[in-house]
């Protein structure tokens, strides 16, 4: 009877065992098929869309980082892992996550020790947050301390794992983290804290970087160097433990005398900062929302060449005094594609964000008598032999109702002088005869058509530029002059892409506009280089250029200019105070050397050019006294540019000898030949400087 109570019991036994053991497998199989659904469930499902925030960047021309486009309170600039210094990633990854290459997201033993804590407390007070976590929750959670939220940070965490290596993982960490100061992510930090890129970080600057996102504010080296040290320290050691350094390589970087720039030097705000303001101006034109512009992660390929914009900044900081009010302008452009190479709105951003290249508040001067004498020249009104006489001289206007009386600078008058002394002599009674004689109104088109906006009136004085214009303006009226005639619009902005190198938007290619006809502007051209020849205003600066160029000085009470001129650059420079003070002698010769250093320095690399002489254009030399042909006897002769068939058919009687000579040459001849006179006497004049 025992034995079988006994079997009985055991078989009881059993079946409760294999009952448990059922019971567990179904448990365990739907452990796993729960799992199983879950992990195909999150490899199936798309990531939500990152709360992550990128500065979008201006590139250069040549493609190459120029600036982060911020407004200087965020700033975040991605790389690739390739261009972050080994030394910082084997910081990052010793101080924040040793097993990163070896978990899958999850630190299970990690979460096991924090549990242990946190029930302890009944709390969430210590963490086990991988790296892979971390980037999660910046990504795509909040950082409220919650079991809800650690749950999905995990979920999240594994979804990643399952979508990206470990490489694109934690490049996604350390372009994202943030190391204090509005810096976010590691080449930004670099930059800000260094001056330089996060390839070019040595072990100290990198140990220094790794420590800083534990507590941005508490270990900034900007807020407190010793806290800063302290935390450097640890993340050597922490680098020694795990094997990437010797002992010794930490005992020497932490010993390193570290330069870091101040918060004044940041190079956010040095790079082009008036044109980086312009460009953000143009992105709103083309639809963009401060959001996309601020922190899209765009780039916007434009066409500043950073060479010629280290010559403008470079050239205004040489110029112009750093203390005291005075201030200058520059802009230029590519005549022949419109595109802006350097900007220059003022001599101290931090100080004075304002962009004088836009303000058309300010007299242009003499600067604007180009205008003037092209309108006559291409009225056939005036050549290069016309001549006024230069005196005190009345001249009545609104039908005999007013009268204007022009002095030249200084009181200085030069008699009877023809358009080529006048241009560089830069003569007041010339140009305002030459107004009164094709009709302030022609002139006025003309600046429209060019592409001057002001408000002008069709008065004797409009020829001394008294009406206000932009630097931005008038470098466009005289690329017009360099490019024969076309007219190109300015541009900035090439190309913008979005985070993902998406095109959302690209420049449409640009056809010039003929606004004159070449061989008009080339005769102007060819008298406006004598204004950097003997004589002319601009001839104090003529040893610093060595190569064609033309232009335009111009002064008032409060501004001086200059506009020049080369077949690549067309560049205006103001100099003046913004509350319209008188300026003195001395400042008034600042703008000169402005446009000549930076005209030499931009154009370094790029050989000496002439200006192209159209077909429509001959040479004959002329007589300086009468304007004539000049004859054999003519002493004072000259080569002299015209547009075909405006050129003198009388010849010089003047002098002895000055009369025609026996025998013409064939028709057409003469101009072939002195063309090419012409062409070889400025080669000779630029070449030997």
């Amino acid at each position: 009877m025992s034995d079988i109570l006994k079997r009985a019991a055991t078989k009881t036994k059993k079946k409760r065992w294999r009952t448990v053991l059922n019971i567990l497998g179904v448990f365990i199989a739907l452990g796993i098929g729960s799992a199983a659904c879950t992990l195909g469930y999150l490899y199936m499902t798309d990531l939500p869309e990152s709360q992550l925030q990128q500065s979008s960047e201006l590139l250069d021309r040549s493609g190459k980082p120029l600036a982060l486009l911020a407004s200087g309170q965020t700033l975040q600039q991605s790389v690739s892992i390739q261009d972050i210094a080994p030394a910082l990633v084997q910081a990052t990854l010793a101080t924040e996550d040793r097993k990163f290459y070896n978990h899958f997201g999850i630190d299970i033993y990690g979460i096991a020790r924090a549990a242990v804590v946190n029930l302890e407390h009944l709390s969430t007070k210590q963490g086990a947050s991988t790296l892979t976590q971390q980037l999660a929750r910046n990504m795509y959670l909040t950082h409220e301390r919650t079991w809800k939220r650690k749950a999905k940070e995990a979920l999240f965490a594994l979804q990643l794992e399952m979508k990206h290596s470990k490489d694109d993982i934690l490049a996604m960490y350390l372009n994202q983290i943030y190391y204090g100061h509005g810096a976010y992510g590691i080449e930004s930090a670099a930059r800000m804290y260094f001056g330089k890129s996060a390839k070019e970080l040595v072990l100290a600057e990198s140990a220094m970087l790794a420590g800083i996102p534990r507590g941005p504010s508490y270990y900034s080296p900007w807020i407190n160097m010793k806290n800063a040290k302290d935390r450097q320290k640890i993340v050597l050691q922490n680098m020694v433990e795990t094997g990437a350094i010797q002992q010794h390589e930490a005992d020497v970087a932490y010993n390193a005398t570290l330069r870091f720039r101040t918060k004044e030097e940041r190079s956010d705000t040095l790079v082009a900062p008036y044109f980086r303001d312009y460009v953000r101006k143009e992105l709103y034109a083309l639809g963009l929302t401060e959001d996309e512009i601020e922190s899209g992660g765009l780039r916007i390929y434009t066409t500043l060449d950073a060479r010629a914009q280290a010559a403008a900044e470079a050239a205004v900081a040489k110029n112009i005094p750093s203390s005291g009010d005075l201030q200058a302008a520059l802009v230029s452009i590519d005549p022949r594609s419109g595109d802006i190479k350097a900007m220059v709105g003022g001599k101290n951003y931090r100080e004075n964000q304002f962009n004088r290249v836009f303000a058309n508040t300010r007299q242009p001067g003499s600067a604007f008598k180009p205008i003037v004498y092209l309108t006559a020249l291409e009225q056939k009104q005036l050549t290069a032999a016309s001549r006024f006489t230069s005196q005190p001289t009345s001249f009545s206007y609104d039908e005999g109702r007013k009268t204007y009386s022009p002095s030249n600078f200084g009181g200085k008058y030069y008699g009877d002088i023809d358009l080529r002394q006048a241009i560089a002599a830069s003569d007041n009674i010339f140009a305002v005869n030459t107004i009164m004689q094709i009709g302030p109104d022609k002139v006025i088109e003309m600046a429209k058509r060019l592409g001057i906006h002001a408000d002008m009136k069709p008065v004797p004085s409009l020829a001394l530029g008294t009406y206000p214009v932009s630097p931005y303006e008038m470098a466009s009226v005289y690329a017009v002059l360099s490019n024969d005639g076309n007219k190109m619009m300015p541009r900035a902005v090439l190309a913008v892409t979005d985070r993902t190198g998406r095109v959302i938007y690209q420049a449409a290619t640009l056809k010039p506009v003929q606004i004159v006809d070449s061989g008009t502007t080339y005769v102007l051209t060819n008298l406006m280089e004598s204004v950097f020849e003997a004589g002319g205003t601009g001839n104090r600066v003529s040893s610093l250029i060595k190569r064609p160029v033309a232009g335009k000085t111009g002064t008032t009470d409060s501004d001086s200019w200059i506009v020049g001129y080369t077949p690549e650059l067309s560049t205006a420079v103001w100099v003046g105070y913004d509350k319209g003070k008188t300026i003195t002698t001395t400042d008034a010769h600042l703008s000169a050397p402005i446009f000549a250093e930076y005209t030499e320095k931009a154009l370094e690399s790029v050989p000496p050019k002439l200006f192209t002489i159209p077909d429509s254009v001959v040479s004959v030399y002329i007589d300086s006294d009468s304007g004539k042909l000049a004859g054999e006897g003519c002493v004072n002769k000259r080569l002299e540019t015209f547009v075909r068939g405006t050129e003198p058919t009388e010849w010089c009687g003047l002098h002895p000898g000055g009369n025609p000579p026996e025998q013409k040459q064939p028709e057409g001849k003469p101009a072939d030949a002195t063309e090419k006179q012409s062409w070889w006497r400025h080669l000779k004049r630029w070449w030997t400087g």
